[in-house]
């Protein structure tokens, strides 16, 4: 894939917007500082069509005479609580908070497009509208903006996103047709028991040993509920309760996660967690009150925008496998189709090999210019 002259020329501009957003990372709908320095930028390049959404969240529009469709192109603002650990002279600001999942990259990614465009209006077609979108982590930005009227208000036809991925090496972009990114949902579980001293466990109800129960008979919901032809995940990160270690506990709460690509398969699983969850604990003589908080759908890609980004990274492209990661992004494509890909960043010889939500996740600001090179041909490719 061919970078040209004058997407290789805002090497500098790009690196500096990224390693400044890196500064000052802001958890979600908390980014106001964020929001403050993107609209700065805007107007400098001589965009005057820039309007604030939700508040911490920003929309620029950009017009052609040219015919063509209403494209969106989002980057995601906030970062998330994870103390930094690079070691880089650009470290964040704010202790506990850091950028650790590229989203600094993206918006830096962003800005570089918007600069492009505004410097070469002859390569835009239709209206293009760049969305700045807050809160991806959490509670779901993307839901919000639609709530606000975002599609409808610029009546968008198609949307692209992009993000940072350390599992693909540098210059690869990578994406796939349909489902690449699993539909997810956190689960919060309440056990019930009665307290008692440790020694007369019998005038007591074990919320601990109830608890055990549940968390090994929930796991067998992916092997004895789900077909072995269908994919998910139940993850239980968090468990609390207890008061000492001479009391029978009286109660414990439980938070996990659950991801599946099929939303039958995740519909099958929240049905069986709590019918499961209830009748285990009740037979220990405990009480189990279960909580669902339904976020993300899958990202499910547009078969014939995928052809279009194939066409466009060229040799850069490979198909990725799905990914039990989620997104919110797939918000916006439960309302028009749309295009989600990851730009590789991986390497070894610099040490660029962790993962997202690191403390340790780097990368190399050269590789923002692929994100910017796919997004300027895009416009031309999906509009053909």
């Amino acid at each position: 894939m061919k970078i040209t002259k004058e997407i290789q020329d805002l090497l500098p501009d790009v690196t500096k917007f990224r390693r400044e957003l890196h500064q000052i990372p802001e958890l979600g709908l908390e980014e106001i500082q964020t929001a403050h320095y993107l609209r700065e930028k805007l107007a400098s390049f001589g965009i005057t069509e820039v309007y604030p959404m939700i508040h911490t969240g920003t929309v620029a529009v950009l017009r052609s005479d040219i015919p063509g469709k209403t494209i969106a192109f989002r980057t995601d603002i906030d970062a998330l609580p994870v103390t930094e650990e690079t070691g880089v002279d650009f470290v964040s600001k704010t202790p506990g908070k850091m950028h650790a999942c590229g989203h600094d990259g993206h918006m830096a990614t962003m800005l570089g497009f918007a600069k492009y465009l505004s410097e070469h209006p002859e390569k835009r077609r239709g209206t293009l509208i760049l969305i700045f979108q807050p809160a991806e982590e959490g509670p779901g930005g993307a839901q919000l903006m639609i709530d606000a009227g975002l599609i409808e208000t610029y009546q968008i036809d198609q949307i692209v996103g992009l993000h940072v991925f350390p599992d693909f090496s540098e210059g690869v972009i990578a994406c796939r047709p349909g489902a690449m990114m699993a539909r997810n949902g956190e689960v919060a579980i309440t056990i019930k028991g009665r307290s008692a001293h440790g020694a007369q466990p019998q005038q007591g109800a074990d919320a601990i040993l109830a608890a055990a129960a549940v968390i090994q008979g929930l796991h067998s919901i992916i092997s004895r509920n789900i077909s072995p032809m269908e994919s998910a995940v139940l993850t239980f990160g968090k468990i609390s309760g207890g008061e000492a270690m001479n009391i029978i506990a009286g109660k414990v709460h439980l938070e996990g996660t659950m991801r599946a690509f099929d939303d039958a398969v995740y519909q099958r699983m929240t049905e069986r967690i709590e019918t499961l969850a209830k009748e285990i604990a009740h037979g220990y003589d405990c009480e189990a009150e279960v909580m669902f908080n339904h976020m993300y759908r899958v990202v499910e890609n547009d078969i014939a925008m995928v052809t279009a980004l194939e066409t466009v990274a060229k040799d850069s492209y490979q198909e990725t496998p799905p990914y039990m990661l989620a997104e919110d992004f797939s918000m916006y494509q439960q309302v028009v189709p749309g295009l989600f890909f990851f730009v590789g960043t991986r390497n070894e010889e610099k040490g660029y090999i962790h993962p997202l939500h690191s403390g340790k996740m780097q990368f190399d600001e050269k590789n923002l210019l692929k994100g910017i090179a796919c997004y300027v041909d895009l416009i031309q490719e999906l509009n053909k």
